[in-house]
C-alpha cells in the first residue's frame, strides 16, 4: 500500500494544473464523506438531543436572526 508520504512526493512530482485538479478532486471526496456521514447519523438518531434542543431555544426566543448576528459583528 501506498504511505502518505509517498504520495506526497508523487503530487509534488505534478504540474501545477494537474495538482489544482487533484486538489478540487479531494474537497469534492471530502465534502461527499462529510455529507454521507452527516447522513448516517441522522438516520441513526445521533443529532436528535442537538436538534431538540435548538427548537427548544427558538420556541424560548434564545436564537437570534443570523443577518442580526452578522450586521452587529
Amino acid at each position: 500500500m501506498t504511505t502518505v508520504a509517498e504520495i506526497e512526493a508523487a503530487i509534488r512530482q505534478l504540474p501545477e494544473d494537474e495538482a489544482r485538479q487533484l486538489s478540487a478532486w479531494l474537497v469534492d471526496y471530502l465534502d461527499d464523506a462529510w455529507d454521507a456521514q452527516m447522513q448516517a447519523d441522522v438516520e441513526a438518531g445521533r443529532l436528535d438531543g442537538l436538534i431538540a434542543k435548538a427548537e427548544a431555544e427558538i420556541v424560548a426566543g434564545k436564537v437570534r436572526d443570523l443577518d442580526e448576528v452578522l450586521n452587529n459583528g
